[in-house]
C-alpha cells in the first residue's frame, strides 16, 4: 500500500488528511510538535492503517533524520505533505513592527524546514512521488498584517516551482487549502468567531485528487479541484 509522510498531523488539515488516507489503507509517518495530541491521533488512526508517529520540530535536523529513517523502514514514500507551519506573532503586526527574529523563525518553519525535509527524504521518495507544500492566498495577495507569513508562503511557492523543474519524475505542488476553521485561523483573529470558516475536511478531497490523479506540477486551490 502507498505511504505518506505528513507534518503537522496532530490537528487541523494534517489530521484530516491523515484520517482520509488511513481510511484508504495508506501507511503513515506523522509529525507534530505536541507529543500528547500526536499520540492520540496515532492511536485513532492505527485502527485503520500502519502508523509511525514521531513528535518533534521540523526545524531540528535530528528530528528530520528520524522521519527519514521511519520512511526508509516502511519501504519508501509515495507522498510528502509539508503541512506544518507557523503564523508568527499574534495579533499580527504590520511589517514595520515585525521583529526580525520573528520573521527569521517564520521563514525557518515555513520555508527552510520543508526544503530540508525534502532533502532528507529525497532518497526515500519513489519515482512519481507527490510533494505537497501547503500554502495560502497570502502568498499572492498583499494582506495588511500578513507580511511575515505571506512572504514565507510566497518563498515556499517559488521553492516548490523550482523543485518541480529540477525533479520532473515527481509531482510537486503548492496547495492553497483556503480559509479553514483551525487553531491557526483563530490565532490570526484572536477574540473573533471563526466558526463560519469551512472545516479542514472541506479541503481534503482536493488534496486526495493531487495524490491519486496525474495533475501536472504547479499551484492549486484545493477546493477548486473538487468543487462541493
Amino acid at each position: 500500500m502507498p505511504t505518506a509522510l505528513i507534518t503537522g498531523a496532530s490537528r487541523g488539515l494534517g489530521l484530516a488528511l491523515a484520517r482520509a488516507l488511513a481510511a484508504r489503507g495508506w501507511s503513515l509517518v506523522l509529525d507534530a510538535r505536541g507529543a500528547a495530541p500526536l499520540a492520540q491521533a496515532a492511536r485513532e488512526l492505527a485502527a485503520h492503517a500502519r502508523v509511525v508517529a514521531i513528535p518533534g520540530d521540523v526545524r531540528d535536523p535530528a528530528h528530520r533524520a528520524a522521519l527519514a529513517t521511519a520512511a526508509r523502514e516502511l519501504g519508501g514514500l509515495d507522498a510528502l505533505v509539508n503541512n506544518a507551519s507557523t503564523l508568527g506573532p499574534s495579533p499580527r503586526p504590520d511589517l514595520l513592527d515585525l521583529p526580525p527574529d520573528a520573521l527569521a523563525e517564520i521563514l525557518a518553519v515555513n520555508v527552510v524546514a520543508p526544503l530540508a525535509l525534502a532533502q532528507a527524504l529525497a532518497a526515500e521518495l519513489r519515482p512519481g512521488a507527490r510533494v505537497l507544500n501547503i500554502t495560502s492566498d497570502a502568498a499572492v495577495e498583499p494582506y495588511a498584517g500578513w507580511g511575515g507569513y505571506g512572504a514565507s508562503k510566497a518563498a515556499l511557492e517559488q521553492l516548490t516551482a523550482i523543485l518541480a523543474a529540477e525533479r520532473p519524475t515527481w509531482r510537486v505542488y503548492s496547495v492553497d487549502p483556503g480559509d479553514m476553521n483551525t487553531q491557526m485561523q483563530q490565532q490570526a483573529f484572536p477574540g473573533e468567531d471563526v466558526s463560519d470558516r469551512p472545516p479542514p475536511e472541506a479541503s481534503v478531497p482536493g488534496l486526495l485528487a493531487l495524490l491519486a490523479e496525474d495533475h501536472p506540477s504547479g499551484r492549486y486551490a484545493a477546493r477548486a479541484l473538487v468543487p462541493a
